[in-house]
């Protein structure tokens, strides 16, 4: 097997066994609309700070089971509000700070870009440096965060793609896999990239993703040779 085949069924087990984006795990049906958009910066606020990203997902379940999905609905909640929603994901260790800056960042959406965050697409000119220094302004995101929204946004925003950031490269060099961007794009369909990054980055914080796809690639190894094996036999 060549080394870029090898190369691809590495991806295609880590998708099979991890190919989720974090913000279809937080239940947000990704479009190119106001909602979707500013509850994925939501998501991006909540994976940046320093607590494990299933606590962060779940975070954000609660916020929008609480109907805080939009700027004005969560600028309107009270700040005791907020911290009960983060309190029902388990988000304890920085509910009330992020409660705060849940409530700046909204905001600063909607006064900004009248919580529509097309237009700083639009502001960008679909420049991925601009729209990273632009998400950076609005409170609670730092560069971690703007990563975080334009990994998860590149399948809809698609001049963004292929967008893969340091802690996605960190999840490939774990997995054998290169670290060029361009070339991990070659391995998975254009519109997987999202996923992929995705999965990578699970890669890059969780070990067992690693095993995981270590196990199903020389499962479908052992599996290839015992079906040559047989073959070679029958003939």
């Amino acid at each position: 097997m060549t080394a870029t085949a090898t190369r691809r069924e590495t991806a295609d087990a880590l998708l099979d066994t991890h190919g989720q984006t974090y913000a279809a795990q937080a239940g947000i049906r990704l479009r190119d609309t106001p909602q979707p958009l500013y509850q994925l910066l939501v998501l991006a606020c909540l994976l940046s700070a320093r607590i494990r990203a299933s606590v962060a997902v779940d975070a954000a379940h609660a916020l929008f089971d609480a109907d805080l999905r939009t700027p004005r609905r969560m600028r309107d909640a009270t700040w005791q509000q907020r911290v009960d929603a983060l309190g029902e994901g388990h988000y304890r260790r920085y509910d009330e700070s992020t409660s705060t800056t849940l409530g700046k960042g909204a905001d600063f959406v909607r006064e900004r870009y009248g919580g529509d965050l097309r237009r700083l697409r639009e502001q960008a000119h679909g420049d991925r440096r601009r729209m990273r220094e632009l998400l950076q302004e609005v409170p609670g995101l730092g560069p971690t965060g703007a990563d975080i929204f334009l990994r998860e946004v590149q399948g809809i925003w698609t001049e963004l793609e292929p967008y893969i950031d340091a802690k996605a490269t960190q999840g490939a060099e774990r997995l054998g896999l290169p670290a060029d961007p361009r070339r991990l794009a070659t391995l998975v369909a254009k519109e997987q990239l999202a996923v992929f990054a995705a999965a990578l980055v699970r890669a890059a914080l969780d070990k067992s993703v690693v095993q995981d796809v270590r196990e199903r690639t020389e499962g479908t190894e052992r599996t290839e040779g015992t079906e040559r094996t047989q073959e070679g036999s029958g003939r």
